[in-house]
């Protein structure tokens, strides 16, 4: 048996990894607005993505291709605009926004596909 093993019990990173994600009512109107652009043919596949910085939610056409943007969460942003981003490919920032709903809201997403 290994002395290398420890039990942390009451680990105080826990509270902060719980919030390194999309919450329930974020990642819904996230979903809702997903189903939405799949029901009108203009999107087809998704993927998550999570680094220490920020939690993205993909948005694909074809499931071979490269995503056609990202919608990010940035847990630390350095000021409160650049909370939640929507990015093209290359990372370039389409969008920006304190607020999630808003932003997903006011985004004309036919003007921004090529």
């Amino acid at each position: 048996m290994s002395n290398n093993l420890r039990l942390v019990v009451n680990n105080s990173n826990k509270q902060i990894e719980e919030r390194q994600f999309f919450e329930r009512d974020e990642l819904k109107v996230i979903l809702d607005l997903y189903a939405k652009m799949v029901s009108e043919g203009s999107w087809k596949d998704y993927g998550l993505s999570i680094s220490s910085k920020q939690v993205s939610f993909s948005v694909f056409r074809n499931a071979a291709e490269n995503a056609l943007y990202k919608i990010c969460k940035n847990f630390k942003p350095k000021n409160k605009n650049l909370k939640y981003l929507i990015t093209d490919t290359s990372g370039k920032i389409l969008k920006n926004s304190f607020d999630l709903r808003l932003l997903l809201k006011n985004t004309n997403w036919k003007k921004l596909q090529k």
